[in-house]
């Protein structure tokens, strides 16, 4: 996860110094689509990836996508002449950057949660959380990392130097992220046949078709938000990109260190929501984050004028922002229910949703940005990113219902001695654990 969704967390360092040195020619609508790029083969290939994970093939996918990301990484500093400013090749970058890293980064985005789900069954949603904060962790660390080494040593070695962080966590992951021996691993006899890659009774499961919608609209904005948060932060005079503010007593932060702020504070989302799944709930949760994420977006964020609310902005949202991207997973293992042979299908439910999502990872950035070239101004995402999360909320609100449905209907069809005897064998368990 620090290798995946923790690289495009901290993307929005690399476009803000496209657009002040290296691509000065082009605008945020050709930077977007570089970050739009990665989140859509990150998802688009999760269907691909979470039937493999089921099949018991994750050590090739972490193979795999090690050998990708470090070369499209790597080659982001060979692409781009001398690094300086206007040396940008926008195609080589767009390939580099966008294409061959997200192919890499595709492999292991499922792979993060689904292995770690494998070993535990009680705190399964805690497990899933710790996993989604290598995210958040990797948004402080890499762009903090980046600008600071691009002010010593310049552009083109800050990039292999950063390349070489992910190759080396790539290789501990390759060797430390092993499933589960005692998990339902599905081999199918047939890997051509269209049913083992898409399972059609997830689209008859109405909690299924809703969390999905909910989780493309979640897409459709959510990371319009962190792609925009430095060019809005110097629009709006609390943050600026040089060494110095323009202004002296500026009462303003260099424009990284508020994106590595929101991805810091995420964690705190991450950990506390998939602790609080555990009690009441992932889609109960999940919805209730959203929702108030959707709020700070359409009010906090638009009104925040100074660098107070700025920051508490990106404290807040990037709390409950954390919660809302690391909670999916979990979320669908709720879905399918507490049966190993349900939860067999994990991988490739987690994967099929995230990759209907994809469509919009990829078209929502670039219906922002093309709002704010053509309106000049950044409370188009504001309002963009927070009516794309509300949406996702009342549809997992919808989910929430339809799941409650069904269980209720299981309950009625399942004999009150069967229900006596599941009870009796969690307490069991329970005394077996004390």
């Amino acid at each position: 996860m620090f290798n995946s969704w923790g690289v495009v967390n901290g993307y929005g360092t690399y476009l803000s110094y496209y657009k002040e040195s290296l691509l000065v020619d082009y605008n945020i609508l050709h930077f977007n689509i570089i970050g739009a790029t990665q989140c859509f083969f990150i998802l688009f290939l999760s269907f691909i990836s979470g039937r493999l994970l089921d099949a018991n093939y994750s050590r090739w996918l972490l193979i795999g996508g090690s050998i990708l990301l470090v070369l499209g990484m790597s080659t982001l500093s060979i692409c781009n002449g001398a690094g300086r400013r206007g040396d940008g090749q926008y195609m080589y970058t767009w390939v580099a950057q966008g294409l061959v890293s997200g192919l890499g980064m595709a492999c292991f985005f499922v792979s993060s949660s689904q292995i770690a789900a494998t070993w535990f069954k009680r705190k399964k949603g805690f497990a899933i959380g710790i996993v989604a904060s290598g995210a958040s962790v990797s948004g402080l660390v890499y762009p903090t990392m980046l600008r600071y080494l691009i002010d010593i040593v310049g552009f083109n070695r800050s990039v292999q130097i950063v390349s070489s962080l992910i190759a080396i966590t790539c290789l501990i992951s390759i060797f430390l992220a092993v499933p589960n021996p005692d998990h339902h691993f599905r081999r199918p006899s047939n890997w051509f046949a269209a049913k083992t890659w898409v399972d059609k009774d997830a689209f008859k499961d109405p909690a299924f078709c809703w969390f999905t919608a909910a989780v493309s609209w979640t897409f459709f904005g959510f990371y319009c938000v962190f792609f925009s948060l430095e060019e809005w932060s110097t629009e709006a005079g609390v943050g600026y990109k040089g060494l110095e503010p323009p202004v002296p007593g500026m009462r303003a932060l260099r424009t990284y260190w508020l994106l590595a702020i929101m991805n810091g504070s995420s964690t705190i989302g991450r950990l506390s929501s998939s602790y609080l799944c555990d009690h009441f709930g992932a889609l109960n949760v999940h919805a209730g984050v959203t929702l108030v994420s959707s709020f700070l977006c359409l009010f906090l964020w638009t009104f925040a004028r100074n660098l107070g609310a700025a920051l508490a902005f990106v404290i807040i949202f990037g709390a409950f922002s954390g919660a809302v991207i690391g909670l999916p997973p979990a979320s669908m293992a709720a879905i399918l229910g507490p049966h190993p042979a349900q939860q067999g299908k994990l991988g490739q439910w987690t994967g099929m949703m995230y990759s209907i999502s994809s469509f919009f990872a990829l078209t929502g950035p670039m219906i922002a940005s093309h709002l704010v070239i053509k309106f000049d101004t950044f409370l188009t995402v504001q309002l963009w990113s927070g009516l794309c999360l509300f949406i996702s909320a009342l549809c997992m609100f919808i989910a929430i219902i339809y799941h409650s449905r069904d269980e209720s209907f299981v309950l009625r069809l399942t004999p009150a001695s069967t229900r006596s005897r599941s009870v009796s064998c969690k307490s069991e368990l329970s005394m077996s654990e004390v």
